[in-house]
C-alpha cells in the first residue's frame, strides 16, 4: 500500500481541544445541533459573505447539509468541526477542513461563528486548532483560505492564524445569495513549513 493510499484511510475526525474550545463532530441526529446549523445559515451576516451550493431554508435542509458533511468525512475529503465552549459544551460555530486532496496534500479551510459568540476570538482560536491538526496529524502541506473581497473580519482571522494574503482571485465565488453571478476572493494560505503564529 502506498503512502497516498494510507493517507486515504485517515478518518479526519479527531476531537481537538485547546484555547478554551473543544472541536468535535456535528451530529445530524441532534435536533439542537441542527437548529444551531440552521440558525447560522439564516443569519444575515452569514448570508452576506457565504453562498452554499445548496441554499438552506429549513431544518430538513440543515440536516441534509450536515449529513453530506458526515459522508465527506467518512470518505476522507472533509472534516467539519462543531466549535464548542470547552466547559459548557455550548455550540459557538463551525470550522471545516474541506476539499482535502491527499495526493497534493492540500485543503481549504472555512469557518463561521454564531451571532452571540462573535467578538470573542472564537474563529481565530478554532482555526488555529484545526490548522495545526491538518498540517501535522493529517499530514497536509498547504491550507488555503478564501473569503469574499471586503470581509475584513475574515481577513484579520486569516492573518492572526498565520495565513498571509497571497492575491485576489477574480470571480472565484458566488455573489451573496445567488448562483448566477460571481465576486472576487482574497486568497490566504499557510504551509506546513511556515512558523506557528504567535
Amino acid at each position: 500500500m502506498s503512502d497516498v493510499d494510507e493517507q486515504h484511510l485517515i478518518r479526519p475526525f479527531t476531537p481537538l481541544q485547546g484555547h478554551g474550545l473543544r472541536l468535535c463532530a456535528w451530529d445530524a441526529d441532534s435536533d439542537a445541533q441542527v437548529e444551531d446549523w440552521l440558525r447560522a445559515t439564516l443569519d444575515p451576516e452569514f448570508g452576506r459573505w457565504n453562498t452554499p451550493l445548496t441554499l438552506i431554508r429549513d431544518l430538513d435542509g440543515a440536516r441534509d447539509a450536515m449529513r453530506r458533511r458526515t459522508e465527506q468525512a467518512a470518505q476522507g475529503t472533509s472534516a467539519s468541526y462543531r466549535i464548542t465552549d470547552e466547559s459548557s459544551a455550548t455550540t459557538l460555530g463551525h470550522v471545516g477542513v474541506n476539499v482535502i486532496d491527499h495526493v497534493f496534500r492540500t485543503a481549504r479551510v472555512g469557518y463561521w461563528v454564531l451571532p452571540e459568540a462573535r467578538g470573542h476570538g472564537v474563529a481565530t482560536r478554532a482555526l488555529r486548532l484545526a490548522a495545526r491538526w491538518a498540517l501535522t496529524d493529517l499530514g497536509l502541506h498547504r491550507l488555503e483560505l478564501g473569503h469574499a473581497l471586503g470581509h475584513e473580519a475574515s481577513c484579520h482571522v486569516a492573518e492572526r492564524c498565520g495565513f498571509p494574503y497571497e492575491g485576489t482571485l477574480r470571480g472565484a465565488m458566488f455573489e451573496a445569495g445567488r448562483h448566477d453571478t460571481f465576486r472576487d476572493v482574497h486568497l490566504h494560505a499557510r504551509l506546513a513549513t511556515d512558523p506557528e503564529p504567535s
